[in-house]
């Protein structure tokens, strides 16, 4: 219990810290949604994305969410003054573009599964049911835990005993507090607004969310210190 604290100050100062490229994400996600309905040569651009979505199949969906939930934000952090030099080498930017082309496939799923049971409609049960399934089903029980183990995994240079030790540790679920926080002052603006648009359009503009939360979880899970490469890794 008593990791509870520091976790909420952990999640609520993240979440500060991201509230303005978060709003910014999200009118722009809410604009483009806009325009898709009102502005006719905006729609067009957005229907024949739709077209080649369709057309390409499950390879579009791997390949655009590895491309902006794995390999953009690797590629910011080698980057960004204060991470590069520790994250990532190559084989973690790898291992990050591999996680993210499943997710794709993952996402792509689920979002037909939401269609399928939930339905297409743009009236607000619609959008609240898919909204609360998403947020408070499939965030929390499912892809905060994933994304905050691999992500630790990652983090570690693929050392799994620092990361099975947390499963040890009194209050280790107090973790996922600041990820799942934080995420949801993201997600639940933007899965909202997602959730307007045909389901063939859906994965395109949640992959730009994606890239931004991305960077978010990246930040929320780094080691509080540099972690010691294991014997045998390339450092």
């Amino acid at each position: 219990m008593s990791d509870s604290p520091s976790s909420f100050h952990v999640a609520f100062r993240a979440a500060r810290a991201n509230l303005v490229p978060g709003l910014v994400l999200q009118a722009f996600a809410g604009a483009l949604v806009a325009a898709y309905f009102w502005h006719e040569p905006t729609r067009a651009s957005l229907d024949a994305l739709a077209g080649f979505r369709e057309r390409v199949g499950l390879p579009f969906a791997l390949v655009s969410t590895a491309l902006f939930g794995g390999l953009l934000p690797a590629l910011v952090l080698r980057l960004t003054p204060t991470t590069s030099g520790r994250r990532h080498d190559g084989r973690q930017v790898a291992a990050l573009t591999l996680f993210w082309a499943y997710k794709g496939w993952e996402v792509s799923f689920f979002y037909s599964l939401l269609a399928l049971f939930v339905g297409e409609d743009r009236d607000f049960a619609t959008i609240a049911t898919k909204t609360f399934i998403d947020q408070c089903v499939y965030s929390p029980f499912f892809t905060v835990p994933c994304a905050w183990f691999f992500y630790s995994w990652v983090e570690t240079r693929f050392a799994i005993a620092p990361v099975l030790q947390e499963f040890r540790r009194p209050g280790w679920f107090g973790r996922l507090v600041p990820l799942q926080v934080a995420g949801w002052g993201v997600w639940v603006p933007a899965v909202a607004i997602i959730f307007q648009l045909p389901t063939s359009l859906q994965l395109p503009l949640q992959n730009l969310v994606c890239c931004f939360y991305t960077l978010m979880v990246a930040f929320l899970t780094r080691p509080a210190e540099p972690i010691p490469t294991p014997a045998g890794r390339l450092p």
